[in-house]
């Protein structure tokens, strides 16, 4: 079981909770509290769950088969190339949970129809797609724009919709791209970590494509520009100290640590830190 838990990688799943509140907050608890459901909230953040944590097992086992995982690794276990558990198994647990993340979708399907599917058959494929397939966007330097798309615009907008049955207006794509940047830090640091093991084999990350340097000002980047909306929308004082400064604060600290420190296994809580950004930005969301 412990091997299994490794493989899912928990520090990665606040990226496909935190998406799923925001987009269904307003409708739970927020001004149109009473309009939503938390049965379908309970099934859309079952099925990300179950998404995310395919995603992370079809890595596991196609990074290892690529040989993307080396002795060098820095990072946390990989339990393929570790031996914790055999590729075939790996692959098996992912398609499980596949299945488990459509099976569970089945309310929302009922309540919202085909845009369920098609959301759900695309998200599915791109399980896999993103290391797999004939065009692995994990190894064309696309995972960035993998996560805003998927863990911002498609996460935060699907489950806003689910809720209302509109895609929602403009503060709610202004949520989903917050979502989507803030959710970058945590594919840019471990890519930033894992820079000199990709470049000997072959995966072209956009900090290997562009260098150190680069990786770390793109993590400032996305640990910063989502605080601007906030600080340009918050005129009252009040609310700047209640969400986009702290959110600001916090993406200084870990920006700051980014630069002063060269990557290595320390990363790995910086990786935790960007979790906790996550997090908090949804935090703030309900204050």
């Amino acid at each position: 079981m412990k091997a299994w838990i490794l493989a899912a990688r928990p520090k990665t799943l606040p990226a496909a909770i935190v998406p799923v509140w925001v987009g269904s907050a307003p409708s739970l608890l927020g001004e149109h509290s009473g309009t939503g459901s938390w049965l379908l909230f309970w099934c859309t953040l079952g099925s990300c769950i179950c998404i995310q944590i395919a995603t992370n097992l079809f890595n596991d086992a196609i990074d290892h088969h690529k040989g993307a995982d080396t002795g060098k690794r820095i990072g946390p276990t990989r339990v393929t190339s570790s031996g914790l558990l055999s590729s075939k198994m790996v692959m098996i647990g992912a398609i499980a949970f596949c299945l488990l993340a459509a099976l569970i979708s089945i309310p929302l399907v009922q309540a919202r129809g085909w845009p369920v599917i098609v959301i759900g058959l695309v998200s599915l494929y791109f399980a896999y797609g993103y290391t797999g397939g004939p065009f692995p966007l994990a190894y064309r330097g696309m995972g960035e724009l993998f996560v805003i798309l998927f863990f911002g615009l498609v996460a935060v907008l699907g489950s806003a919709f689910i809720q209302t049955g509109e895609a929602g207006g403009r503060e709610m794509w202004i949520l989903a791209v917050q979502c989507g940047f803030y959710s970058c830090v945590l594919i840019a640091i471990n890519n930033l970590r894992d820079l000199t093991e990709d470049r000997e084999t072959g995966k072209r990350t956009l900090a290997v494509r562009f260098g150190e340097r680069f990786a770390k000002w793109e993590i400032a980047f996305f640990c910063l520009a989502p605080a601007i909306p906030g600080l340009v929308q918050f005129p009252d004082m009040k609310d700047l100290f209640v969400q986009p400064i702290p959110m600001l604060a916090f993406g200084l600290f870990l920006s700051v640590l980014i630069f002063r420190t060269p990557p290595g296994p320390v990363y790995n809580r910086f990786l935790a830190l960007g979790a906790l950004q996550l997090i908090l930005f949804a935090i703030l969301q309900g204050v």
